[in-house]
């Protein structure tokens, strides 16, 4: 099956669908499965945790579908003129393009150096503990009078913002723009249903990103022999997704996000632990 066994195939799709909307930071878990199997970084295992997220973006469209092909058929504000009425039609999408600018502005400027962190299991655990601290006092912090559930575009620019901060491995985009949506006084619910819809076209983007550098290199070679890879990581990340998606949304609402820190904090401890008294990772 190419660079990736169907075993290790199934198991990082896995890891991706459970991850990706969830706060605890997908890429820094694909990041230690792969060091726990033993999987060589080679250019298509790096490409392909960015290709999977594809089945993981599905999802979100297949369970929302119906708030992301939907226009806004409310009146536009009076005296708007043409530009402000077809924003204020194409709403949802503008919001969401106003969102996705800072992440695609600083992805494009630091690419190579946010590729060089991907190689370090350091920083992942580093920031796992970081971020699951910080998770422990989030809800104290932002969640008084987060009663809001209309999204502005100034409240989406600045979730767009937190975004960039996911960059680094191990922060999680879940958690970033989900506190972002908090500290702009959105509900938990609705900075996490925002969170899944702007995942859209920041995963995408990476997505292409990352196959149009693959094939600019000369790797059309390493996507086509490696397409059943491709097509099950795919498939195992949207089924896993889905259902992933369904638990958070009810869990965060009822419990919120200290669970989630907790978890953080065990899994980059026993990291730090296991490197810093020789161990590898690798089974």
């Amino acid at each position: 099956m190419g660079d990736l066994t169907i075993w290790e195939t199934i198991i990082i799709a896995i890891v991706e669908g459970l991850t990706e909307f969830l706060p605890v930071s997908s890429t820094g878990h694909m990041i230690i499965t792969q060091n726990i199997l033993g999987v060589e970084s080679t250019e298509f295992v790096k490409a392909f945790t960015f290709i999977i997220q594809f089945g993981a973006i599905l999802s979100v469209v297949v369970l929302y579908w119906k708030r992301f092909f939907r226009l806004n058929r409310t009146p536009a504000p009076d005296g708007a003129g043409a530009v402000r009425r077809f924003l204020h039609k194409y709403d949802f999408y503008w919001k969401l393009l106003v969102a996705f600018i800072p992440a695609a502005v600083l992805g494009l400027l630091c690419s190579d150096f946010i590729d060089a962190m991907l190689e370090s299991v350091e920083v992942v655990a580093v920031m796992l503990i970081v971020g699951g601290v910080f998770m422990l006092f989030c809800d104290r912090i932002f969640n008084k009078g987060s009663e809001q559930t209309e999204l502005t575009e100034k409240r989406a620019f600045w979730i767009g913002l937190f975004q960039c901060i996911s960059m680094i491995p191990g922060v999680s985009r879940s958690m970033a723009t989900i506190v972002g949506g908090m500290a702009q006084k959105l509900t938990r619910k609705a900075a996490a249903e925002f969170s899944f819809f702007l995942a859209v076209p920041t995963m995408f983007a990476a997505m292409g990103y990352k196959m149009a550098k693959l094939f600019l290199d000369g790797g059309t070679g390493i996507i086509v022999n490696n397409l059943p890879a491709l097509f099950v990581g795919n498939l195992v990340a949207f089924v896993v997704a889905m259902l992933a998606i369904k638990f958070f949304i009810s869990f965060v609402t009822k419990y919120g996000f200290k669970a989630f820190g907790w978890y953080r904090i065990i899994v980059g401890v026993v990291i730090l632990a296991l490197l810093w008294t020789g161990h590898t990772l690798e089974m």
